[in-house]
């Protein structure tokens, strides 16, 4: 405080002018301070104004006499001088005195700190004494007196002030209260008895004052009276008033109050609510009477900590499994928490606080301790209890409406109503006393009215309220089921009605808030929160572990009830631990589903939590060390990661049963398998497999018999009748259920689209660090799932509505690729959706719709498919390269992959069968008499509806089929190109097979039959440019790459493929009859290939039937060795497809004696190698030795399958046979032979790789024409059907010699020469009989194998073609010019066919290993004339000779370049490539690259090269060398 007339010339001129102007400004603020103290007395002037100015002025009157003393004490100035102006001072205003005093006790402390400034400070006191004696004995410390010489005698002076000080407040004066005037104290009594209605607190106040004044009453006695009065009659409009006019002193009343808390009996409710309603009112404050309460805070925390310790304690010993069990010590006997609370007055005073409505100090009392520590007290909790169902009971009146019958109902009162919170009329005033709520913690579970009440109330708010989501009150009553409601259900004791209340509130929520909440319900943290409830929880588990010790099949409803009490309270902790014994032990799946029927919805719900959280082991826990699932975390696949772990398994067959019995929401669990998807997580794809399946009926369909399979081709009815397992009736509900949950943010859309994803990601993408059969059943398991749920959408969803929901196919494969096979798929039920209702509309277009012909219903139907199909066919030319529409087009790939097995069979014997089958039941319904008459007769008409259906439904589909059949025998004509005459067929077929047939085959099983009857529906119209034969003989011929490429379904389904064609193939060779029908004059079984123009054809253009019974041999030896390959491989892939090929081919592969012995002897070698190692390998060997010795006696040997030829040629020419002779490698050779061909018009068929049938020929030129030769000129998997019209040597692997259709089997000798030396250009040269490759000399099989590449074929076409110089070939060739054959164990053969006339090659890729043939083709040069055909013999072989020779000159020259066979084992996927381009470097391997070890490998395999061979196969016990690595 700054003094501006106190400078330093003051002080500097003190003597002259300075002393004189520091009085007259002191004596200013004297003078002031006088005027002040006037007005103050007056009343004059406003209070707070002068009370500042008293202040003001005092305080700068004391500044300047503490500055005179400072400048005395610092010798500035002298004592005297000091002395005097203060002696002035008081002598001329006597009131200053306490101000001048007040100064020095400052100047005292702080002189008392400053030693150098004490002496002058003593000095100065002295000097001053004799006016300022008395006040500086008063105020200053009493330690310093005797050193300022203000009292005589210092230890005198404490004597005297102790004594008076003891006398004045610790000794009480010697009053007789009896004798003191007792009927004052009697007045008081009666004025403060009830009743208080007449009385007056202003009133009692006078009288009280009276009696003190009339009887000399002691106050505070008078004050001890009234407060005990108040304790017994607690009337606050009374009292209240009373004790604020008496004006008591609250440190008084504190005392009074706290000397009787000290001598508090037991029951002292009284006094706390006493206390309370002081502190309401602000008599006294919680500060002042808090230190007169016990016990110490530390103590009421200590004990806390030890309820949290034992409970603790007691969940740890619960986890210990004791041997001996011996009977438990007793343990000291500890206090009850009722008399813990009573000698906690603390607690007793928080109870009161609530009683009366004091929310402000009872939190303000509650925060002092841990939380929960005081409400988890039973008495705190029921009065906070009702102090809520006060401030709700308004606001649960208007929103309930209650019958008037039920009368008024109890409205809840409390203490003091006047101070307590405002009562919640609206849910605004709510919103006030939601921390109030939240304050009770789970113990409101005391009152479960009240529990009631809040949750209506928050349920009515849900679902009346507009956007609930946009007020807080929608995220605060998510607090309060957090912290109130949910921890308070764990209390109650199987209290059903209370849980249904809950669902009937919190369903409002979206799952993922319901699921968080009750994460948290279950979590580590609530129950460390509340010791009561973690001991509720030990022993819920406990007695949860008795009752699944104990549960079976026999005992499921009682077990089912106790396990639903113990669910209502704590279902979390009771499904993890359910779930955690469903994981180790699937038997329990049964039992426990049943058990579950007595669960309430909101038990339901909470299943649905656990079992995501189960399903998903990776996420933290929320249970932490107090979690009941055994083994958290776990793998997901077994320990040698082949195959999926067996608890995930039981976990989905869980899950799927749960999700189909009871009504668990699947949108959580969908949108989890979505999650997982876009994260390419397959595993969890087993989950929606299960769901769907259990849900729907709709099972995946390589399970299915072959009755099932047939099923499928019908209508829905029969679909659903036979098609399945389990009865679809049965699952319309679920699958309704199952259809709304999927049109929840557009997952059934999703779904899909993932899952058609997921199928290239397994292979492409997440195979590091997998197993291969592991990667196979993850790829199985999405296809089957997709189909699952595609096949459930379509017949659960609208078509309208599913049309909207899936994109359009270009999206499908552009925007989302996918690829067009599961685009179809999903469009499928458009097409015939929309082709159906444009049907209908064209149809009743007519004025007489009614009375339309078959005929013009079907070109009704043609043209409705025109309108469907043909903006698709334009959109599909973007999908594929345009190279491919060269050879099929737009409309055939859009019909075949349109269309499904509904479209094209009608399964008649699958009606028939199920009609009498249910027939049979009518008639079981009739005879049953334990039924009653009326239960009879509902049946019999049930079924007699069903029946009706049935035949209706099959009457429907037969008209359908006639209607496609109709359509695709109009627009057959536009399916395969017409080329000009040099065209061929195998680019069509390459291009059917690749991009339609094989693709789809492998989809599905009902697709796999459908692709069977589609080959054979192309054949049976009659299809112009497409060879039947050439079709089967690309497919039959080899199967290794496809078995190899196929996952463990897909082998079964492609084994249902070759079974389906095979039986087509078995029927024709079974009867010449049924032949003649359906192939001898067909244009599939046409050998010679005219222009395109030339319309009519020969007899001997066709296959005849002893032919075609040839060929099947061939087709049959084809499998057995592909077969044979696959077995010794080593390789679990291509063994296991194998035998799963061949289980489904078993009913008509094998028939021939001696290959089912070379197939019997390879099983039972592999079962031997097997048995110790890889058990599944062995378990289908065992199974499918089993099923073939069963068909052993079916089988007929090689004579009565087809009528061997006999080689007249090779006798007539002086030909023998040698010995066979094994050479050091073990490989069996004989003399190199060369059979001469027939030249009566047989086919040949050369084998290649069905590997090429997935392999992409887009970028490959057409196949060419070399005047009736078809070649494959630059693929190097093409094969080749050679229709030569001379005889020429083909490979071993040919088949045998096919004798001519219209000429006799058996020729003489004379004949079989004229024939063989004859020039015929209408004839193809085949070999008699395949023969053992075996036979090459040295010298040849120095040579160097062909290449595969494709630059390498254009090397030597070049120079076949510079040889060619002439229009035409010779028939006849000497033996040593007729053929070379390389032998070659690491190199592809390949047959080099030269045409001079044409310039062009022909280039036949057989199997691995096989020899090359270097033939000169000779053929016409395009024209039809006959005579144009003979010619001189001699020119035609010197041509033919010469080309030959330079060949082989240039194959020679050619050493280094040629490649190695494709490396089987390394085959994968990619043999199909979806943009047209042949990966020619993945699928082949340099005879440089080949190890020692595959070298020698492949002189240790034995080789399958004929059916003269298979015998000695055999014996050769794996000695042979393989033509496959």
């Amino acid at each position: 405080m700054g003094l501006p007339w106190l400078k330093g010339e003051v002080w500097k001129s003190w003597d002259k002018t300075g002393k004189s102007k520091f009085i007259t400004e002191v004596t200013k603020y004297i003078n002031d301070l006088s005027n002040l103290d006037t007005k103050v007395d007056s009343g004059s002037a406003n209070c707070e104004s002068l009370s500042y100015g008293l202040s003001d002025k005092g305080e700068q009157f004391k500044h300047a006499i503490y500055l005179l003393i400072k400048k005395g004490c610092s010798g500035y100035l002298k004592k005297e001088k000091i002395s005097g102006v203060l002696t002035e001072l008081v002598a001329s205003h006597p009131q200053c005195a306490p101000l001048i005093v007040e100064s020095f006790v400052l100047m005292d402390e702080m002189t008392t700190i400053r030693a150098e400034l004490r002496e002058k400070f003593v000095a100065i006191v002295k000097s001053v004494d004799g006016i300022l004696n008395v006040m500086f004995v008063e105020r200053l410390n009493s330690d310093n007196l005797g050193e300022l010489g203000a009292v005589p005698n210092k230890k005198l002076f404490n004597t005297k002030f102790i004594r008076l000080k003891t006398k004045l407040y610790f000794k009480q004066q010697k009053y007789n209260l009896f004798r003191e005037e007792s009927e004052g104290y009697a007045k008081l009594i009666a004025e403060l008895c009830p009743p208080f209605k007449y009385k007056s607190p202003e009133a009692t106040t006078q009288v009280i004052q009276c009696l003190i004044g009339r009887f000399n009453l002691d106050p505070n006695r008078i004050l001890d009276i009234v407060l005990e009065a108040f304790e017994c009659n607690q009337e606050c409009y009374f009292f209240v008033p009373l004790l604020q006019n008496l004006n008591p002193s609250s440190t008084t009343m504190c005392e009074i109050l706290g000397f009787k808390l000290q001598n508090l009996d037991a029951s002292g409710d009284s006094l706390f609510i006493q206390i309370a309603l002081l502190i309401q009112h602000e008599i006294i404050t919680l500060d002042e009477i808090y230190p007169w309460l016990t016990p110490d805070d530390r103590s009421i925390k200590k004990d806390w900590d030890h309820q949290l310790k034992d409970a603790k304690e007691y969940a740890r010993k619960s986890m210990i499994v004791t041997i001996n069990k011996e009977k438990p010590t007793e343990e000291s006997e500890e206090d009850s928490p009722d008399d813990r609370f009573s000698d906690n007055q603390k607690l007793c005073l928080c109870e009161a606080l609530f009683s009366v409505g004091d929310w402000n100090h009872a939190l303000e009392l509650v925060n002092k301790y841990p939380q929960y520590s005081c409400v988890s007290r039973k008495r705190i909790a029921l009065k906070l209890i009702k102090l809520i169902e006060y401030l709700i009971h308004p606001l649960y009146t208007s929103t309930r409406e209650l019958s008037k019958n039920l009368g008024p109902s109890d409205v809840p009162t409390l203490v003091n109503e006047e101070k307590a919170p405002e009562k919640a009329k609206t849910y605004g005033g709510l919103r006030r006393i939601i921390d109030i709520i939240l304050a009770i913690g789970p113990y409101i579970h005391h009152e479960p009215k009240v529990l009631y009440k809040l949750l209506r109330i928050i349920s009515y708010y849900l679902q009346k309220s507009p956007q609930p989501r946009k007020h807080t009150l929608y995220f605060k009553f998510l607090t309060v089921f957090d912290e109130v409601i949910l921890p308070a259900i764990s209390f109650l004791d199987a209290n059903c009605a209370v849980t249904e209340e809950v669902w009937a509130a919190i369903q409002y929520y979206p799952y993922h808030h319901r699921f968080r909440l009750y994460g948290s319900w279950k979590g580590e943290s609530m129950l460390l929160t509340h010791p009561s409830l973690l001991r509720k929880r030990v022993d819920l588990v406990k007695k949860l572990k008795h009752l699944m010790r104990r549960i079976s099949k026999e005992n499921v409803k009682p077990m089912g009830r106790q396990l639903g009490k113990l669910a209502h309270s704590m279902p979390a902790v009771v499904f993890d631990y359910i779930l955690s014994q469903i994981q180790l032990f699937d038997n329990l799946i049964s039992p426990v589903i049943d058990a579950l029927r007595f669960l309430t919805t909101l038990c339901y719900d909470v299943m649905g939590y656990c079992l995501l959280e189960a399903l998903s082991p990776s996420t933290n826990n929320t249970s932490g060390s107090m979690s009941v699932m055994l083994m958290p975390n776990r793998p997901r696949t077994k320990h040698d990661n082949s195959t999926i772990a067996s608890w995930l398994q039981n976990l989905s067959s869980f899950t799927g049963a749960m999700c189909k019995k009871y009504n668990i929401e699947l949108v959580p669990i969908l949108q989890y398998v979505s999650n997982q998807l876009k994260s390419k997580q397959g595993l969890d794809l087993l989950l929606l497999k299960e769901i769907v399946q259990k849900m729907t009926g709709v099972e995946a369909a390589e399970e299915m018999t072959t009755e099932q399979l047939d099923a499928m081709a019908g209508g829905e009815l029969l679909r659903s009748e036979a098609g399945y397992f389990g009865q679809v009736r049965s699952s319309r509900k679920s699958g309704a259920r199952l259809r709304e949950a999927v049109s929840v943010n557009d997952l059934a859309v999703t779904l899909c689209i993932l899952m058609a994803q997921q199928r290239n990601c397994i292979v492409y993408e997440d195979t590091q660090g997998l197993h291969t059969k592991l990667i196979g059943k993850l790829y199985d398991q999405c296809q089957d799932t997709l189909v699952q749920f595609g096949t459930f959408l379509a017949n659960s969803c609208t078509m309208d509505d599913y049309s909207r929901k899936i994109p359009t196919l270009d999206r499908l494969v552009k925007e989302y690729h996918v690829s067009p096979d599961v685009a179809f798929f999903l469009w499928r039920p458009i097409f015939s959706f929309l082709i159906g209702a444009k049907y209908d509309e064209l149809r009743r277009s007519e004025k007489n719709h009614k009375a339309m012909t078959v005929v013009q219903r079907q070109e009704k139907y043609t043209d409705a498919s025109n309108v469907i199909f043909t903006p698709i066919s334009e959109v599909m030319r973007n999908f594929l390269a345009p190279k491919i529409w060269e050879d099929i087009s737009p409309q055939f790939y859009v019909t075949f992959w349109s269309l499904s097995l509904y479209d094209l069979f009608v399964p008649t014997d699958v009606y028939n069968r199920e009609i009498s089958r249910i027939k049979q039941a009518s008639i079981g319904f009739g005879d049953n008499k334990d039924l009653p008459s009326s239960k009879r007769k509902k049946e019999q008409e049930r079924c007699s509806v069903m029946i009706e259906k049935l035949q209706d439904e099959e009457r429907r589909q037969r008209e359908h089929v006639d209607r496609v059949m109709s359509k695709l025998n109009k627009e057959k004509e536009y399916w395969f190109a017409s080329r000009i005459a040099k065209s061929a067929k195998n680019e069509a077929v390459t291009a059917f097979l690749q991009h339609c047939l094989f693709p789809r085959c492998i989809f599905t099983a009902p697709d796999a039959i459908y692709c069977a009857h589609f080959v054979n529906i192309i054949h049976s119209l009659s299809t112009p440019n497409f060879s039947t034969l050439i079709c089967y003989d690309r497919i039959f011929c080899d199967i290794i790459y496809t078995v190899t490429s196929c996952t463990e379904n897909e082998a079964n389904r492609y084994g249902r493929f070759l079974c389906a064609l095979l039986g087509t193939v078995m029927k024709w060779h079974g009867d010449k009859a049924v032949f003649d029908k359906e192939c001898a004059s067909f244009p599939g079984f046409v050998t010679k290939f005219r222009a395109a123009n030339t319309m009519m054809t020969e007899s001997s253009d066709h296959v005849d039937y002893e032919n075609f019974r040839h060929v099947c041999h061939k087709w049959h030896y084809k499998i057995t060795k592909c077969i044979i390959v696959c077995l010794e491989s080593k390789d679990f892939i291509q063994i296991r497809n194998g035998l799963i090929v061949l289980k489904r081919i078993l009913p008509y592969y094998p028939k021939v004696l001696n290959l089912a012995t070379a197939v019997e002897r390879w099983i039972e070698r592999v079962r031997a190698e097997e048995k110790d190692k890889r058990q599944d390998i062995f378990a289908l060997a065992t199974s499918y030795i089993g099923q073939l010795k069963a068909k052993w006696s079916t089988l007929i040997s090689e004579e009565d399958f087809h009528q061997k030829p006999v080689d007249k040629t090779a006798e007539k020419q002086g030909k023998t046979k040698q010995p066979l002779k094994e050479d050091k490698g073990g490989v069996v050779k004989e003399k190199k032979k060369l059979v001469a061909g027939r030249s009566d018009g047989a086919l040949s068929l050369c084998s290649s790789p069905v590997g090429s049938i997935g392999s992409n020929h887009t970028n490959t030129p057409p196949p060419r024409i070399s005047n009736g030769t078809i070649s494959a000129t630059n693929s190097p998997n093409m094969p080749l059907m050679n229709l030569k019209k001379e005889s020429a040597p083909t490979s071993p692997l040919v088949t045998s010699a096919l004798p001519k259709k219209d000429a006799p089997v058996k020729k003489d000798t004379n004949t079989q020469k004229k024939e063989t030396s004859s020039q015929k250009k209408d004839t193809v040269s085949v070999k008699k009989e395949p023969q053992s490759p075996a036979h090459t000399s040295k010298k040849e099989s120095s040579n160097p194998p062909s290449s595969g590449s494709q630059s390498k074929q254009d090397a030597i076409s070049k120079v076949i073609l510079k040889s060619r110089d002439s229009d035409r070939e010779s028939s006849e060739e000497k033996p040593k010019e007729k053929g070379k054959r390389v032998k070659s164990r690491d190199a592809p053969s390949e047959s080099v066919s030269t045409n001079g006339g044409n310039n062009n090659t022909s280039i036949s890729v057989l199997s691995a290993n096989s020899s090359i043939s270097l033939t000169p083709i000779s053929s016409p040069a395009g024209s039809d004339d006959r005579d144009k055909k003979r010619k001189d013999k001699k020119t035609d072989r010197k041509r033919d000779r010469d080309a030959s020779v330079h060949v082989d000159s240039k194959r020679k020259r050619t050493d280094d370049s040629y490649k190695a066979v494709p490396n089987m084992q390394k085959l994968s996927r990619t043999i199909i490539m979806s943009n047209g381009e042949t990966h020619e470097k993945d699928r082949s391997t340099s005879k440089e690259e080949r190890s020692p070890r595959q070298s020698s490998r492949d002189r240790n395999r034995p080789t399958v090269d004929s059916p003269s061979s298979v015998s000695s196969l055999d014996r050769s016990k794996g000695k042979h060398s393989s033509r496959y690595k």
